[in-house]
């Protein structure tokens, strides 16, 4: 009898290990695809996020400087209507003019994946297009470049390597499901 106890004392058995590790094998082959795309999906809120905060901010200092904006019109979005390129620093010198008064406290370097971001700017009130922030997405490319010319609407949200792009007050390029102001 005591015998019996002693071998009932000594550990798992090969199978019941086996059982465990397949049973946490599936789990994790269930959950890391999911993981991974959250946090993709993360990244793309957090970059849309980012430029519609600046977007808003820029919008506000270009209606105090010039009194309206006009927004463009059509389906197509021309990337070659921005006559200045900024670099970050030259948007937060405009944006952030004083300690006392500003539009924005910080702005954005890089999008959730890293990437710098592309400002534009046609320092024209009367053009069709204004001021236009560009994020390449997952992809990369080349930092900071202007995307190139877009067709207006939303793409596949899990599509994380589309450029999301901003202008004149509204996505022009956005994932699906999102909203497009």
């Amino acid at each position: 009898m005591i015998q019996r106890f002693r071998n009932r004392e000594r550990g798992f058995t090969l199978i019941e290990l086996l059982i465990v590790v397949a049973i946490i094998g599936i789990i994790a082959a269930i959950l890391i695809p999911n993981l991974i795309d959250a946090l993709q999906k993360a990244k793309q809120k957090r970059t849309m996020a980012d430029m519609r905060n600046t977007g808003t901010a820029w919008m506000s200092w270009v209606t105090d400087q010039v009194s309206a904006a006009a927004a463009g019109a059509g389906n197509t979005w021309d990337s070659g209507g921005y006559a200045t390129d900024l670099s970050r620093d030259q948007l937060f010198s405009t944006l952030h003019p004083s300690t006392t008064f500003f539009y924005m406290n910080e702005v954005p370097e890089v999008d959730g994946w890293k990437h710098e971001y592309w400002y534009g700017y046609n320092g024209n009130p009367l053009s069709s297009s204004i001021i236009a922030i560009g994020s390449i997405g997952r992809a990369g490319g080349t930092a900071g470049a202007q995307p190139a010319d877009q067709t207006i609407g939303p793409f596949t949200p899990t599509a994380y390597d589309q450029d999301i792009i901003w202008a004149d007050g509204f996505f022009v390029r956005w994932p699906s499901g999102a909203t497009s102001n």
